[in-house]
């Protein structure tokens, strides 16, 4: 059973600014939380295997392509600031050459 003093550690550890109210308040919500583990740590999970999600997730991602844009000059007219045929963006890399 959680009580206030192991709640304030708890915060403690957590780096965490609770007031006494809180401290009332958090430890009957973490004594369920505990008892609700309690609880799956009955069931039997011999014969499942390990996953990192309750449901199966996937990423449904295009396939990467290479095309060459037919009118260059035109884009590169739309950038801020340009330099021969390339962008010119600023230096966000400071290397130990300058």
């Amino acid at each position: 059973m959680i009580d206030r003093q192991q709640v304030q550690k708890i915060a403690h550890l957590a780096r965490l600014e609770i007031t006494p109210k809180e401290e009332e308040e958090f430890a009957p919500q973490l004594n369920s939380i505990l008892e609700y583990f309690e609880q799956l740590s009955e069931l039997d999970t011999e014969d499942v295997p390990p996953t990192t999600r309750a449901i199966e997730v996937s990423n449904i991602t295009r396939r990467d392509s290479s095309d060459v844009y037919s009118d260059r000059e035109s884009l590169l007219k739309e950038a801020p600031e340009q330099e021969g045929d390339f962008f010119r963006v600023p230096q966000i890399l400071k290397s130990d050459e300058e």
